[in-house]
Order: C-alpha cells, then sequence, then structure tokens
C-alpha cells in the first residue's frame, strides 16, 4: 500500500498545515496519566516546525457527546507540549476548532509556530462526518496531514470529509504504522504467532479470522479465550463471555491453529477465593466461578510457540491483570515475547500497553526500533490486521 506522505511535499515554509493527531490520552482529575501518544506524535510536529510551516493540531479527547465539557478540554495537553518548547518556537492554544476566533489567531502566525485547537467532538458534527465542519476545518489551512491512525478506523470529519476539501497526506506516525502492519498482510514472515488477549470476542472475531490465513498458530487468552472454552463444551461457569459469539466461535475452534488454555486461575463468586485448576476439570466444581488468567501449564505452551516465532503479534492481555492474583500469564508471556531477540514484534491495544508498563518489561524508547513496533491504534489496529482498507488511509492511498 503506497501512500501520499508527508515527505512528499515540497515548500512547506510558511503555509498552514492542519495536523490531525491521536491525542485522546487517558486523565486523571484533569491531569494526563499517559502521554505516550502525544510523544509518538512529536516527530511529525518537529519535522513541520523545521521546514517553517504553520503548524495546526487538532485533535478529540473523550466522548464528550458533542457537548462543551471542562473536563475533555485538551488544555491539559496544550500545557504538555508547552513543556517540550525547548524544539518548537512558539506552541498556543484557541480553546474552539472553528471560527472568527480560531481564523484570526492563525492568522497572526509567523512561520514554525505550533498551536493546538479545542476538542473536536465538541461539535457533534465531527461524528457525524458532516461536510460543512469539514469545510470549516478545511478553510483554515493550506494542507491536512493526517497522523491520528488511532481514529483512522472513524469515518468522522477530521479523518475522512476534510480530504475532500485540502491536498492530503499521511504524516510520519500514521505513515509508519500502515508500513509496519502490512508486513503482516504481504508476505509475512513465519512462524507468525499471534497472542490475542482482552475482553471482547466481537470487537477481534474480524481480524482472528484473518489470522487464520496468515499466521502459523493464534494463542488465545483472557475473556477472550471464555468464548472459545465455551463453545469447545468446557464449564466456565460465571466467566465473561459473550453469547451472541458462540455461533460464530463454534466455525473457528476446531482449527488446528486456535491454541487454547489448557489451564487457568479462577475466583469464587461467594468468596472471593482463588485457585488455579485445570480447564477440563472446571466441571467439578460445585460454586459459581470467574476464569480470570491462564495457568502455568499453558504459559509453558504459549511460551514454546513464541519461541519459534520469527514475526509475533500481540493485541489483549491474558488475563485480569491489574490484580495480582491473575496477573502471572499476561506477565509471563510478556517476558517471553520481549527477550526474543530474533523476532519482530507487533503490539498494540490500550491495556496491553498498559500491562507492559506495569510489568516493566519494556522500555518504550530504548529497544531496536526495528525490532518492536508499537502500535498506537486498538480498534484501528485490529481492523487493518482484518484486511479492511481504512477510512482514513483510504483517501491518502495513491
Amino acid at each position: 500500500m503506497k501512500l501520499k506522505t508527508l515527505g512528499q511535499i515540497k515548500n512547506l515554509k510558511g503555509k498552514k498545515v492542519l495536523v490531525r493527531v491521536g491525542f485522546n490520552v487517558p486523565m486523571k482529575n484533569g491531569q494526563i496519566v499517559d502521554d505516550l501518544r502525544i510523544q509518538f506524535a512529536l516527530p511529525t510536529i518537529q519535522y513541520l516546525i523545521r521546514k517553517r510551516a504553520k503548524v495546526i493540531l487538532i485533535s478529540h479527547l473523550g466522548r464528550p457527546n458533542g457537548k462543551r465539557i471542562k473536563k475533555y478540554s485538551l488544555e491539559p495537553v496544550y500545557r504538555n507540549l508547552g513543556t517540550r518548547s525547548s524544539k518548537m518556537k512558539k506552541v498556543g492554544f484557541v480553546n474552539d476548532c472553528i471560527g472568527p476566533t480560531v481564523k484570526k489567531t492563525i492568522d497572526k502566525m509567523e512561520a514554525g509556530d505550533l498551536i493546538l485547537l479545542e476538542n473536536l467532538r465538541f461539535y457533534p458534527e465531527e461524528k457525524k462526518n458532516n461536510l460543512k465542519f469539514a469545510q470549516s476545518l478545511a478553510s483554515l489551512a493550506d494542507i491536512y496531514i493526517n497522523d491520528a491512525f488511532s481514529v483512522c478506523h472513524r469515518r468522522h470529519a477530521s479523518i475522512e470529509a476534510i480530504t475532500k476539501y485540502l491536498p492530503s497526506a499521511a504524516g510520519l506516525l500514521l505513515e509508519k504504522e500502515v508500513k509496519n502492519l502490512s508486513l503482516v498482510l504481504q508476505n509475512p514472515k513465519h512462524p507468525l504467532i499471534a497472542v490475542m488477549g482482552g475482553v471482547k470476542i466481537s470487537t477481534k472475531i474480524g481480524v482472528m479470522k484473518n489470522l487464520i490465513k496468515l499466521a502459523d498458530h493464534i494463542l488465545i487468552g483472557g475473556a477472550l479465550a471464555n468464548n472459545f472454552l465455551k463453545a469447545d463444551g468446557a464449564q466456565i461457569s460465571k466467566s465473561i463471555y459473550e453469547p451472541a459469539m458462540i455461533k460464530t466461535v463454534k466455525k473457528l475452534v476446531k482449527n488446528k491453529k486456535i491454541v487454547l488454555p489448557l489451564d487457568g486461575r479462577i475466583r469464587f463468586i461467594d468468596s472471593n477465593q482463588s485457585l488455579t485448576t485445570k480447564i477440563n476439570e472446571l466441571s467439578l466444581l460445585k460454586k459459581d466461578f470467574e476464569l480470570l488468567d491462564i495457568g502455568p501449564e499453558t504459559i509453558r505452551l504459549f511460551s514454546t510457540y513464541l519461541k519459534t516465532a520469527k514475526l509475533i503479534i500481540w493485541n489483549g492481555p491474558l488475563g485480569y491483570f491489574e490484580d495480582q492474583r491473575f496477573s502471572l500469564g499476561t506477565r509471563q508471556i510478556a517476558q517471553t515475547i520481549f527477550k526474543h531477540k530474533k523476532a519482530k514484534l507487533i503490539i498494540g491495544g490500550g491495556e496491553t500497553l498498559a500491562a507492559i508498563k506495569k510489568f516493566k518489561v519494556y522500555n518504550f524508547h530504548s529497544l531496536a526500533k526495528d525490532k518492536v513496533f508499537i502500535s498506537t491504534g486498538g480498534g484501528a489496529m485490529l481492523e487493518f490486521l482484518s484486511g479492511v482498507i481504512l477510512p482514513g488511509v483510504a483517501p491518502l492511498i495513491k
């Protein structure tokens, strides 16, 4: 897949460049909890500043549902950007994303300046992919750059409709995302081992169907596995699963590429006590329980597959890792993955990254960048790997 890219645009000096970034960062009490997505966007921002463009950043934050709600303001992101001002001439913030105040501020910008506009989703037209709203955004600039892979699966005004009104290209981060994820879809290295976890199988069934064609094995854990165990006849009691998906899962569960847990760690509902048991012995339990982690036998089995891999894809934790009692599976599989020195690693999903940070198995800035690729997309990564051309990517294809 060849894209129109930022590097192909000439004479950026003095041009007003509207950059859609993915600054939907986790917040708590008005403070940014994790600014990784901001850090990943910096190469594009700094490139444009070096080229003396006038850089206008647009993003959403959270789900304000078309209302102006203070806790969803991008002002904390502006302050975060301000701390990086040593590499930026000037950073500004406007508490709106369209309108006369925004235009006046942009008109006063000098080459190399940077401003961040307020949350796009304060306007309901953003999520409706409204053409007039897209035109209003487009009127602010000469060029549009999409560097927000994390929302490229959304048909929103700042992602899709806006490309009808401005010359458009992919930013450095979006270009990198497409390049690395395409390694899975186009002649991938083998053995290709996928590790799939998390909670909702309905969001991952598309990618799993596609990976069955591409991967050598798919290792399934977390609540995701409960659907397969249920479809395979196991007793899962009160464990989380999606009843509506069982019919679909039954078509996949017998595929030899699917590798399911052999044992797991459970929590009894009435007593909150936990224990490890084999999957084929769950039916012997007399009390209601939840299956919340893979067990040591499964960890060994999964690790055996992973150690043979030349390409590893990981999306989703393998258990309720927030609770120490059910964190062993995710922690040990993460350690196995990152100790593998010969495999290319492609990793994505917010909970996956949270687990990696919690267990300190990876320094996001020190390991060889060509070996480890951290995707900023959760849903976007899954849709891309399912073989779908994303709405935000399609207009950028040459």
